[in-house]
């Protein structure tokens, strides 16, 4: 893994929520941790209503984690544009994270522990 991002079990129950529906909620989700940024929370694709989620054209390239994959969360008064990202297929060292979304908080998502 690159010596500097940290992936562990994140403890406790964690929710996902977006344009005022949850989203997702887990207790098998993952803390992300990468240099002096602060932690990122990635939940199991199987927690997230899916059904909300609307993949992007966006993609961005990290040299330590590999391709993202963007999506835009859809409800019935609102869509969040690129708000939830994934690597669909992360870098070995960082495989853990292969089949979870993580969300961007603010601006109407709110990722919190419960």
């Amino acid at each position: 893994m690159a010596n500097h991002i940290t992936i562990r079990p994140a403890t406790g129950k964690w929710s996902v929520r977006a344009g005022g529906a949850v989203i997702g909620e887990s207790e098998n989700a993952l803390e992300l941790t990468e240099g002096d940024y602060p932690f990122v929370i990635y939940f199991p694709r199987g927690d997230i209503a899916t059904a909300f989620l609307d993949q992007t054209d966006k993609t961005t390239f990290c040299p330590h984690k590999g391709d993202a994959s963007y999506y835009s969360v859809v409800t019935k008064s609102t869509t969040l544009e690129n708000v939830a990202w994934s690597y669909e297929d992360p870098k070995p060292e960082v495989a853990e994270i292969k089949g979870y979304l993580a969300f961007y908080a603010g601006n109407g998502v709110t990722v919190e522990k419960i």
